[in-house]
């Protein structure tokens, strides 16, 4: 495979990218042209706030291609394209070939929730210290626990005492809060997603880890609740509030992710009607609140 590189301004970005899809580019990546350098841009997006932008001020544009021959020709075309002017052809570069499963495996590795639970996808051992295991392999649903609320979560899952207690996890995603919760001794669990994907991913994570559990779409969630978990954001959490805790049963708990440092007061303020909640856990940035009804 052959890489065509490109440099143009931020505000040619989006046509560049789309004129590479059209010549049958392989893939279209974007780079800060200037990173490493004293004059690197952060660019990154937060639940609540405008999107990032398309791309830099002064934007690297790579396109993979099947054969040289194509990457010239998109090179040649794209240098005659008014939407381009004074934008740089940086090079055509020949890719080696890779064991792409293998270099994907690699990035996802073991991860430690407490010294006794760890998250270990299928292709790694667990660690010798680990008395419960969530196997669970990247895939099209969120939640895999490389993210700090998905850690939260199960940090709180492995702190309490499951045994006896009805458990929902409200936007489930992969099924990992469902899962982990089962292991903990949860006899009954509930697990539901407005995504048909999420939904089938979560059944056929906990038939992986040999846990039992329901999953269906939101309707499927009946009754009340002695724990209801929702890894969400932090603007869906304020409309579910009325839905969320008519979940919760007299004395049981709302354990709430996905929110930003910043917004735990708009959080304690929508809930306020029905419970207290209380920050309970945080990491890089991101808060785990919790109330009982």
């Amino acid at each position: 495979m052959f890489e065509l590189r490109l440099l143009c301004g931020e505000s040619q970005v989006e046509a560049v990218s789309d004129a590479l899809e059209a010549l049958d580019a392989l893939s279209v990546s974007v780079e800060d042209a200037d990173a490493q350098t004293d004059a690197e841009q952060a660019l990154f997006g937060e639940p609540g706030l405008p999107p990032p932008r398309e791309g830099w001020q002064r934007s690297r544009v790579l396109a993979l291609f099947s054969g040289r021959a194509a990457a010239e020709e998109a090179a040649r075309l794209l240098l005659a394209q008014d939407f381009f002017a004074g934008g740089r052809v940086l090079g055509i570069e020949e890719i080696a070939e890779q064991d792409w499963v293998r270099l994907t495996q690699s990035q996802f590795a073991p991860v430690e929730i407490t010294p006794a639970f760890w998250i270990v996808p299928s292709w790694h051992q667990p660690p010798a210290q680990a008395t419960r295991v969530i196997r669970l392999d990247p895939g099209l649903a969120f939640g895999t626990g490389t993210h700090p609320t998905t850690r939260m979560c199960l940090r709180w899952i492995a702190r309490q005492p499951l045994q006896g207690r009805r458990v929902l996890d409200y936007g489930c995603g992969s099924g990992i809060l469902a899962i982990g919760a089962a292991l903990h001794g949860a006899p009954e669990v509930d697990a539901v997603d407005i995504d048909p994907a999420a939904v089938q991913a979560t059944l056929d994570n906990a038939s992986a880890n040999g846990v039992e559990l329901r999953a269906g779409l939101p309707e499927a969630a009946q009754g009340r609740y002695d724990v209801v978990l929702a890894n969400i954001l932090a603007t869906p959490l304020k409309v579910l509030a009325p839905l969320l805790c008519g979940h919760v049963a007299a004395g049981g708990q709302l354990v709430l992710a996905g929110i930003l440092a910043r917004q735990a007061a708009e959080l304690v303020e929508s809930y306020a009607p029905w419970l207290q909640l209380e920050v309970a856990d945080s990491e890089d940035g991101w808060i785990l609140m919790a109330g009982r009804r």
